[in-house]
């Protein structure tokens, strides 16, 4: 038996930094989407418990002991007493540590998979608690589907209708450092609550995330500047209504009205940049 499951992009429409812990940890409200593109996890049953790498970004995800897919099957395993192992096998389509939550999105979705394997019956609410044990951006990966998250990224309220637009994700192939972003954030705005994203027609929700920010962009594209040579190029594209970048970069995103005026922005960009990653979805 072999179970199969998309690990689909998590998109941070707008991320707002609210406040800070006393413990280091930023406080964030984030509109989250998840395209209709990511990796693709396989796993079926073993006596030992390992993992296989394929695709274009295979064997980038960093030394093994370090590796969230393994991580989330061992706490999985120990959690409940699990002797079985599991054959997992990734085709690594998104870029590493590029703010799309490639790393966290596998991790949930070998929690699912290995769920179904090992034949473990977890509620909802005890799957996101062993997740958040993993990552912050776990439970809303786990969740995967249009939220706002909030708190430390704990707190997740649906948002049940959004409206179908394209989605053009570019990636320029230049890592940057959480660490550094958030370590160059300038002095964090007072909490404000986002604006209704919920039941909006296109043109109410593109004004609604125009009112928003990524509160992370402006450190990152001083860490790297090529990030706004990304927005820029993106705010050129004929029909596209809103760019930003995601999470703390360096991938950022275009928005269209349909899928189809997205192939047609990233063929242009293809003709331009030849080496840059690009991905054309819905959301």
């Amino acid at each position: 038996m072999t179970l199969s499951r998309l690990a689909k992009a998590k998109v941070n429409l707008c991320l707002h930094i609210t406040g800070r812990r006393d413990d280091g940890y930023h406080l964030l409200e984030s509109l989250v989407c998840f395209p209709e593109c990511g990796d693709v996890l396989d796993v079926r049953p073993s006596d030992q418990l390992s993992l296989r790498e394929a695709g274009p970004f295979a064997g980038k995800m960093g030394p093994w002991q370090d590796n969230l897919i393994l991580k989330a099957a061992e706490l999985l395993r120990r959690q409940y007493g699990v002797v079985a192992g599991a054959e997992i096998h990734i085709n690594k389509i998104l870029p590493v540590a590029s703010g799309i939550g490639g790393g966290s999105s596998d991790a949930a979705t070998v929690l699912h998979l290995l769920g179904k394997l090992w034949s473990i019956t977890i509620s909802d609410s005890e799957l996101m608690k062993l997740g958040a044990e993993l990552g912050a951006d776990l439970p809303i990966c786990l969740y995967g589907d249009a939220a706002i998250m909030s708190g430390i990224g704990e707190v997740i309220s649906p948002v049940k209708s959004i409206p179908s637009l394209g989605i053009l994700l570019v990636n320029q192939g230049v890592h940057v450092s959480t660490q550094d972003i958030f370590r160059s954030l300038g002095p964090i705005v007072p909490k404000t609550d986002l604006p209704k994203m919920e039941g909006l027609c296109k043109d109410a929700f593109i004004q609604a995330l125009n009112e928003c920010r990524n509160d992370l962009q402006a450190g990152a594209v001083r860490v790297a500047p090529s990030i706004g040579t990304v927005l820029a190029k993106l705010d050129g594209l004929d029909g596209c209504l809103l760019s930003r970048m995601s999470g703390s970069g360096a991938t950022c995103f275009g928005l269209f009205d349909t899928v189809k005026q997205a192939e047609s922005a990233k063929e242009a960009i293809q003709r331009t940049e030849p080496g840059w990653w690009l991905s054309v979805s819905h959301i």
